[in-house]
């Protein structure tokens, strides 16, 4: 399944909420820097949808706020 998200780096803590359209905000603490607030969105993600680290992938907007994540289902 493939996931929209948007993610709001250096926030005070980790949380994932979804806004009216439907889109998934993803807030880490993590700073935009070297991959890291990418890391932690992976986690966020592992987390809600009860999956393991390994089983989400970034497939684009490595740079970006907004990114697509492809979550394997079981």
């Amino acid at each position: 399944m493939r996931v929209s998200v948007i993610v709001h780096p250096n926030s005070r803590k980790t949380r994932i909420e979804k806004d009216l359209m439907g889109m998934l905000h993803v807030y880490v603490n993590a700073p935009p820097l070297e991959g890291k607030a990418n890391e932690a969105v992976t986690e966020a993600l592992a987390d809600f949808f009860k999956n393991k680290k390994n089983e989400i992938f970034l497939l684009s907007g490595a740079k970006s706020k907004n990114k697509i994540f492809e979550v394997k289902t079981k």
